[in-house]
């Protein structure tokens, strides 16, 4: 099969395609035929820092966290799929690939109205916002949700699900006409942070959970102006994973601070998140009042250009590599 693979670190130019054996499947695994695999921002992490994410070892690694497809084949123990599934799926690693094995609990059914090939802009996101903002944040309906980097792939399915489930949302955006996209689709209160400090445009508006994934100095501004038994939860630190805080703002409201990378969470939490995505979620797809946001379909061996665009952040939504 055909896949990228990242062969040190380094620049976009590290992705190569190269032909390498199909993987081959665990008991409790599928094998999946790829229609499409998301871009993320872990695979640029994992890109310049081979020494950490290869553990050390010379081999390449083959990048990619999130796929749709069909169900070639199933391991033995599996009984809740069948071959000619079309799913999307989360996997561990191996996304920019012709095929990946995955475990059968953490595909799900292409929800209905998504097509097979959008699908894959869906897991990723639909996964790390449901772990973050409503299990360890717990948000509630008529609670008020801050999202910064509202036209990431993250932000605009993020917004969507909360204003579908009941909450009030609000995001920052880097351009004026990234906050015309969030405008025209009725995202909430959206402002361009480079134009005016977020700290102060919400500072009345008593925020309960912000999803923060810019780290640095955004981390004491969030605090400031959170609700008493306000939630902040960080998924990123795109300006720097260091941030100098004052205790006091925790103290005084009560608030709690946290965080959480998906990647690395255990097959059995996967697994819960799925049920629970799979529940409270894709009925939102068949209602349409969700729906995955693409900015642009590489083919895979254009994955260095896609890298390239994702550093640029000049795209909204999702970017996809396409297999066919």
């Amino acid at each position: 099969m055909r896949a990228i693979h990242i062969t040190k670190s380094g620049g976009p130019e590290v992705l190569k395609l190269k032909e390498t054996p199909k993987p081959k499947l665990e008991k409790n695994q599928v094998l999946i035929k790829v229609k499409a695999a998301g871009i993320n921002r872990s695979d640029i992490v994992t890109r310049k820092n081979m020494n950490t994410y290869g553990n050390g070892s010379t081999e390449t690694i083959i990048p990619g966290l999130e796929v749709s497809g069909v169900i070639t084949e199933i391991g033995d123990t599996v009984s809740d799929k069948k071959i000619g599934d079309e799913v999307c799926a989360l996997v561990s690693s191996g996304g920019y690939a012709e095929y990946v094995a995955v475990e059968s609990s953490h595909c799900l059914p292409i929800p209905a109205g998504i097509s097979l090939t959008d699908a894959a802009a869906i897991p990723e996101t639909v996964f790390t916002v449901w772990f973050n903002v409503f299990h360890l944040a717990n948000l509630q309906p008529e609670e008020k949700l801050l999202i910064h980097g509202g036209t990431s792939g993250i932000g605009t399915m993020g917004l969507q699900m909360a204003k579908a489930l009941g909450s009030q949302i609000y995001t920052t955006a880097g351009s004026d006409k990234k906050i015309d996209f969030l405008n025209k689709m009725n995202l909430g209160k959206a402002i361009n942070y480079k134009k005016e400090a977020f700290e102060e445009v919400f500072k009345d508006e008593k925020i309960d959970v912000i999803l923060d994934m810019v780290g640095g100095d955004y981390t004491q501004k969030n605090l400031e102006i959170l609700n008493k038994k306000g939630r902040l939860i960080n998924i990123n630190g795109m300006n720097s994973m260091e941030a100098t805080i004052n205790l006091r703002s925790i103290m005084s409201k009560n608030l709690v601070l946290t965080g959480s990378f998906l990647k690395p969470q255990s097959a059995d939490v996967k697994t819960q998140i799925a049920k629970e995505v799979e529940k409270n979620i894709w009925p939102l797809f068949k209602s349409e009042k969700i729906h995955p946001v693409i900015y642009k379909k590489f083919p895979l061996e254009d994955a260095a250009e896609a890298h390239k665009l994702m550093e640029s952040s000049e795209h909204i939504g999702k970017i996809l590599l396409i297999m066919d």
